[in-house]
């Protein structure tokens, strides 16, 4: 099944045109990496699925983007980004407890059972694979957790509003290797209810973690295909240099 549908997008900062003709379809329930040097579009195209570019003042676009068969930009924004959510690069907890930052969300659309909100709580940090870490002290600031424990406490945070597709943009850029690691192990779990676009400069994670990879190179989509194939016969001997080290 198609989630995302892609066709002829184009996108301008001013007079610089950011992605160039892409069109592609992300399927459901499938982590899709995202990968190419600087400028190269990735960070671009993934923030059009929930329409964040349109926060710059200079912002323009042509083609269409679908999500479930319906055009994006036709949604109401705030639905649109509850329902398309987004971990960024840098974990930013908000200056509350642990508690209230996974619980915020659900707060703020309205949620008031007590009861509720913990259930949503707790099952959030189960799924970000936390709870075990800090379900003794939930009321502590989330600033009192490491590096790596604030990034998968983000993510609890945005699986809280229950959206149906999770946006990472370079999400273990500053992490170690363990928290890497915990963090690319929750996404393989929650890709059996979510759709994971995850936006890398990382190759090998790109292979450890994505079913499909897409290679993007000076605003063009280059390469598409099953993440195997493409790291071991790419199609295209750009993608061949860039996942080789050859340049980027």
């Amino acid at each position: 099944m198609v989630k995302f549908n892609i066709d002829d997008l184009n996108i301008w900062f001013g007079g610089v045109q950011a992605l160039k003709g892409v069109s592609m379809k992300i399927m459901r329930n499938e982590i899709l990496s995202v990968i190419g040097p600087a400028n190269s579009g990735k960070t671009t195209f993934l923030r059009m699925l929930n329409r964040m570019n349109e926060l710059h003042p200079n912002f323009k676009m042509s083609g269409e983007v679908e999500l479930d068969g319906r055009k994006i930009l036709e949604l109401d924004v705030e639905s649109l980004r509850k329902r398309v959510g987004t971990v960024f690069a840098l974990p930013l907890p908000l200056p509350l407890s642990i508690f209230d930052n996974v619980a915020y969300g659900v707060k703020m659309h309205g949620l008031k059972s007590k009861t509720a909100t913990s259930d949503i709580v707790e099952k959030s940090l189960k799924e970000a694979y936390l709870w075990d870490e800090v379900k003794d002290r939930l009321g502590a600031s989330a600033f009192k957790l490491s590096g790596g424990q604030q990034q998968r406490l983000c993510i609890a945070r945005t699986l809280a509003v229950e959206p149906e597709v999770i946006l990472f943009d370079e999400p273990c850029s500053g992490l170690d290797p363990i928290s890497t690691a915990k963090v690319e192990d929750a996404m393989l779990k929650l890709k059996v209810n979510y759709t994971i676009v995850l936006v890398t400069n990382n190759v090998k994670q790109a292979a450890r973690v994505g079913d499909r990879t897409a290679f993007f190179l000076s605003g063009e989509l280059i390469e598409l295909d099953i993440t195997d194939k493409m790291f071991t016969a790419p199609s295209d001997h750009r993608t061949e240099g860039y996942i080789s080290g050859k340049f980027g």
